[in-house]
C-alpha cells in the first residue's frame, strides 16, 4: 500500500529543541530545511501531521494560547516554503499523568488516523526519540525513521539496545521525506 500521511514529531526534528523546552514563540527555530521538507510533502500529494508531546502545558509553564502560538509560527514558516501542516496532536499531560496519549503511546496517531480516515498501514513517524519510534510500531505505522537531529543519537543507541530499531535512520527531517518519497510512494 502506498504512503498517504506522514505524522512528524516537532522538537528535535522540525525545530531546535531544548533541555528547558520550547515555552515561548521567541524560542522556537526551524532546523535547516525542515520546512522545505513540508515543501517536498505537499508535492507529492502525502499529508503532514505533527504529533508531539506537550507537557509544558501539564506543568503549567505556558498556556494553551502561548503553545498555539508557537505552533502558529511553526505553520507559518512552513507556509512561506511552500509547505503544508494537514493537522496537529498534541498531548498536553505530564508523564505522571498516565494519559493513553503521550508518546511512546499510540494515542495521538489513533486519533489523527480516527479524525482524517488515515489507514495507519498507509503512514510513516519521523521522530529524534525512542518513543517517537515505539509510538509509530505501536500505532501500525507501516515505517518509523529516526532523524539524528535532537536526541536522534541518544535514541538509536537506545533503541538498538532494546532491539526496537526503526525502519530507517536519516541525517535531518528533510533527507527522511525524501527516503519516504523515493522507497514508499510508489
Amino acid at each position: 500500500m502506498p504512503i498517504t500521511t506522514v505524522f512528524i514529531d516537532r522538537d528535535g526534528v522540525i525545530n531546535h529543541d531544548s533541555p528547558d523546552y520550547i515555552k515561548s514563540v521567541g524560542e522556537f527555530h526551524f532546523l535547516p530545511k525542515s520546512p522545505e521538507a513540508f515543501s517536498l510533502l505537499k508535492d507529492h500529494n502525502l499529508s503532514a501531521m505533527v504529533i508531539t508531546n506537550q507537557s509544558i502545558i501539564g506543568r503549567g509553564w505556558v498556556s494553551e494560547e502561548g503553545l498555539a502560538a508557537i505552533f502558529e509560527k511553526m505553520t507559518r514558516g512552513i507556509e512561506h516554503a511552500g509547505g503544508k501542516v494537514d493537522d496537529i496532536f498534541f498531548c498536553p499531560h505530564t508523564p505522571d499523568d498516565g494519559c493513553s496519549c503521550r508518546k511512546p503511546k499510540p494515542g495521538l496517531i489513533d486519533n489523527a488516523c480516527r479524525t482524517h480516515g488515515v489507514d495507519p498501514a498507509t503512514s510513516v513517524m519521523i521522530g529524534d526519540s525512542a518513543k517517537d519510534i515505539l509510538c509509530g510500531k505501536a500505532a501500525g505505522c507501516a515505517a518509523t525513521i529516526l532523524v539524528r537531529t535532537g536526541n536522534g543519537e541518544k535514541a538509536l543507541a537506545a533503541l538498538t539496545e532494546e532491539g526496537s530499531l526503526p525502519d530507517h535512520v536519516a541525517d535531518t527531517l528533510f533527507d527522511a521525506v525524501r527516503w519516504v518519497i523515493d522507497t514508499m510512494t510508489g
